[in-house]
């Protein structure tokens, strides 16, 4: 397959599951696998980097009016008795924190486990079995809605109530979709927000505010290894030719593209529907990879 049509199928596929709760770092390994892409290739794996960094630009675009709200707001209390530490960007930042040591720790075992597909499928097969469940005991909150009498298990309605607690909960809960690829990080912050009584637009916008710094710092991070001789099969930005440059911009634009498009539609989606069909499209998708990890094996 011409590159340029690669590239553009790799756009769509990141652009698609980087925050939708599917997980876009497998749903890639599993394209580049069926486009026959090598893993080891030093220009890929920044292609991929590159890619990722795209679909993540469409979140201060998409989400600039807010920025603009909770910048402003810093300095004041928003409601009540919070205060500068309550506030929705420190607490964004707490989380960020909580996640960013351990998993700076775990680099290691985090690059072992990006190159296991039986991982991937676990994690995609687990974590959807548990967005399933973690839904289906909020559902009748959500049904019920924030003025009803009995809130149920719903206790912060938007993201401007969450506590410090629930921001670290949240922290470390992402750990585990950076050390389990397949987890996706979307599934587990939004998945732990619920478990600490947040509703699923309160958990939803935590955690697009959250893969801000998050995603930001990992792609970058990724990106000076792979250019600087870091990583396997490095590659210099001068040994990439014209042709590699404009492979890398379509792919980049495109998964900007796409992205803002699925942000705008997961959150009106995820209101009316919840995100019992992710769950179980996780489930199918999981169980059909670990049947191909292990046809591999053995």
């Amino acid at each position: 397959m011409h590159e340029y049509l690669v590239s553009v199928v790799l756009g769509i596929v990141e652009g698609l599951t980087e925050f939708l709760p599917v997980s876009s770092t497998a749903h890639l390994r599993i394209a580049e696998a069926l486009l026959h892409i090598s893993l080891q290739s030093g220009y890929w794996k920044m292609y991929t980097v590159v890619i990722q960094l795209g679909a993540i630009l469409c979140l201060p675009v998409y989400f600039r009016e807010r920025i603009v709200e909770l910048i402003s707001s810093f300095r004041r209390r928003l409601q009540g008795e919070r205060s500068v530490l309550t506030h929705p960007l420190s607490l964004v930042m707490i989380a960020f924190v909580v996640t960013a040591i351990p998993a700076f720790l775990l680099t290691k075992i985090i690059g072992k486990n990006l190159e296991s597909l039986f991982v991937m499928g676990m994690s995609l097969l687990v974590g959807g079995i548990a967005m399933w469940i973690v839904d289906g005991i909020n559902a009748k909150s959500e049904f019920m809605g924030e003025q009803a009498a009995d809130r149920g298990r719903i206790h912060t309605w938007r993201m401007d109530s969450m506590s410090v607690g629930q921001a670290v909960w949240i922290g470390a809960c992402q750990i585990l979709s950076a050390v389990f690829p397949g987890t996706s990080r979307s599934m587990s912050t939004i998945a732990a927000g619920q478990v600490a009584g947040m509703s699923r637009a309160a958990a939803l916008e935590f955690s697009f505010f959250l893969s801000i710094p998050t995603m930001f710092v990992a792609t970058f991070y990724d990106l000076l290894k792979s250019t600087m001789g870091k990583t396997e099969n490095p590659i210099g930005v001068s040994q990439i030719d014209t042709h590699g440059w404009i492979v890398l911009a379509i792919g980049f634009v495109i998964s900007f593209l796409v992205a803002y498009a699925a942000v705008a539609w997961f959150i009106g989606y995820v209101r009316k529907h919840g995100f019992m069909p992710f769950a179980v499209y996780r489930i199918i998708l999981g169980g059909a990879v670990l049947y191909y990890a292990t046809r591999v094996a053995g």
